[in-house]
């Protein structure tokens, strides 16, 4: 359940958080994980990140050929009476980005949504400029669910939020193909 063929969904280690504490000095890795201010976290933030959460499950990404940590995967936001969460996925080391190791953490915790926590719909956000993700994002099944315009403003611009969603039947199937 938690292993894919190149990454595994890890707990939280102490020693993780000051390796994630250097991830939020790359602006790019900040803008495109979150809406929020670019904002780099302190290293006492980042400790405490991951922590137990009655709506949120949250994981580490480590390789499994060398047990390096890529960056993190999360549902969050669950409302266990309609069966739903939200989706967070970040690669914060540079080395492991653009080479399939997201689509691999997202087919991950999709198994683990679906088949652990018994949840029937995974939703998401993402800023229209994040390209990249969002072709990850329909390549695993997530269908496009509307927008909310210029909802995110960086550098003087603004930019759409897009929002996507699977829920349990659409993935099932894709298994089936």
């Amino acid at each position: 359940m938690f292993y894919g063929e190149r990454i595994k969904l890890a707990a939280v280690r102490e020693e993780d958080a000051e390796l994630m504490f250097k991830w939020g000095e790359d602006a790019k890795y900040l803008r495109n994980v979150d809406t929020d201010l670019a904002l780099p976290y302190t290293l006492k933030q980042m400790e405490s990140e991951g922590s137990p959460s009655s709506n949120e499950v949250y994981f580490r990404l480590r390789t499994l050929a060398d047990d390096v940590l890529i960056g993190f995967v999360a549902i969050h936001g669950i409302e266990w009476n309609n069966r739903c969460g939200q989706l967070a996925v970040g690669i914060g080391n540079t080395d492991y980005r653009g080479k399939g190791f997201g689509a691999e953490a997202i087919r991950l915790i999709l198994r683990y949504a679906f088949y652990e926590l018994n949840l029937n719909r995974v939703g998401l956000d993402v800023i229209e400029y994040n390209t990249q993700a969002i072709r990850t994002y329909e390549k695993a099944g997530f269908q496009l669910e509307g927008r909310v315009r210029s909802a995110v403003l960086r550098d003087g611009n603004s930019y759409d939020r897009i929002m996507m969603g699977i829920l349990y039947s659409e993935w099932s199937s894709s298994l089936q193909m």
